[in-house]
């Protein structure tokens, strides 16, 4: 087997590239491991700058719309009005909606053949595969191989780049409490429990997922489980993923002897530090690595995410030493002003949202500036 493009893993960044490249004209292969393209649910929250980006597709991954964030900490509490709604949406459903789409482009997408290695051969790339029907090896040919195998991709360490740190994320399906509203997500901090936060989001009139980030993968579990139980909230299931935590941009292309190699995703690390979210920021390299394909060079796009990517870490390293009496200073410096830029701007767009509180909110520099250096 032969193609231009060769996009190791059925991820949604894989797939977004798959969607654009074959639209472009490329013949674009998929190499999915799973044999029944099943892929585990999980409920995210994305600004409305997913559908900016991806058009049409996506649309029947909606589950809800938030509209307000209600914030918690130490008994202080603040409350955001979203001016543009965040989106609640299931990630299973927009993999597969993502993998129509590719298709409908032309995309080949070859499920049960498991990365094994990559190779020179000539002019081109050898992608060694196993297919997990029958544990028969296969060989693909292509010019440019595209890894979107996860945060821990072989793709990435058969071509040569470092392993990434990851965290674990843990959240459990729950009823919502009596009263609150499905359009309106909440979020505490308390630090010595998670230096990220603790989150319950709506996913329906009825049910929603609470979860954190964590350090280590059964103390994140044990800490939900206690949270859970302070809030009187029973977990009807769990789920589950490890998440890249970016500390510094990967370039994402690398030259082999055959062709060259880009890395697009979780597999590139682009998750913002500030929230552990990666999915708008995923479909940003998405297109930034379709462009420099495409023209054979890298442009604006990749250099934007990149600047923004190193703005969230900035922030999120000022984040990590947080006490609680941080949070709580913090929370009574959102004064009015503060609050109406937090309500105009979303968290992917981290430059106007730092320029604007600066602005009506100068206090908040210096206390970032103070938490940053002692950090």
């Amino acid at each position: 087997m032969s193609s231009d493009v060769g996009v190791v893993g059925g991820s949604a960044a894989g797939l977004f590239t798959a969607h654009l490249l074959g639209r472009a004209g490329l013949r674009v292969q998929v190499l999915e491991a799973a044999e029944d393209f099943d892929p585990r649910p999980r409920t995210l929250i994305v600004t409305g700058q997913m559908n900016e980006i991806l058009g049409g597709v996506g649309k029947n991954a909606l589950l809800n719309e938030i509209h307000q964030f209600e914030l918690f900490t130490d008994g202080r509490a603040a409350r955001i009005a979203l001016r543009q709604p965040d989106l609640v949406i299931e990630r299973s459903e927009l993999i597969h909606e993502l993998a129509a789409a590719a298709q409908a482009s032309g995309t080949e997408i070859l499920l049960g053949r498991r990365f094994v290695s990559i190779e020179p051969r000539g002019q081109a790339l050898s992608l060694h595969v196993e297919r997990s029907q029958d544990a028969g090896a296969e060989e693909v040919r292509v010019g440019t191989v595209v890894g979107a195998d996860g945060a821990l991709s072989r793709v990435a360490r058969a071509a040569g780049w470092p392993a990434q740190a990851t965290v674990p994320l843990v959240q459990a399906i729950v009823r919502l409490p009596q009263g609150m509203s499905p359009h309106t997500t909440r979020v505490w901090f308390i630090p010595e429990e998670t230096p990220y936060f603790y989150w319950l989001i709506p996913n329906s009139s009825s049910r929603g997922v609470v979860g954190l980030i964590g350090q280590e993968g059964p103390a994140t579990r044990q800490a939900l489980e206690r949270f859970l139980e302070r809030q009187r909230l029973d977990p009807l299931e769990y789920q589950a993923a490890r998440i890249p935590v970016y500390s510094k941009w990967i370039p994402v292309r690398r030259r082999l002897a055959g062709g060259e190699v880009y890395l697009v995703g979780d597999a590139a690390g682009h998750v913002k530090a500030t929230t552990v979210g990666g999915i708008v920021t995923g479909f940003r390299g998405a297109l930034g690595v379709a462009e420099a394909i495409l023209k054979g060079r890298q442009g604006r796009k990749l250099g934007d995410l990149r600047r923004e990517l190193n703005l969230h870490w900035l922030i999120r390293r000022a984040l990590h030493s947080f006490t609680q009496a941080h949070y709580s200073r913090l929370m009574d410096l959102l004064n009015a002003r503060a609050r109406k830029d937090l309500e105009a701007h979303t968290r992917d767009e981290p430059g106007q949202v730092l320029w604007r509180l600066c602005l009506h909110q100068p206090r908040l520099l210096l206390f970032g500036l103070r938490a940053f250096f002692h950090w």
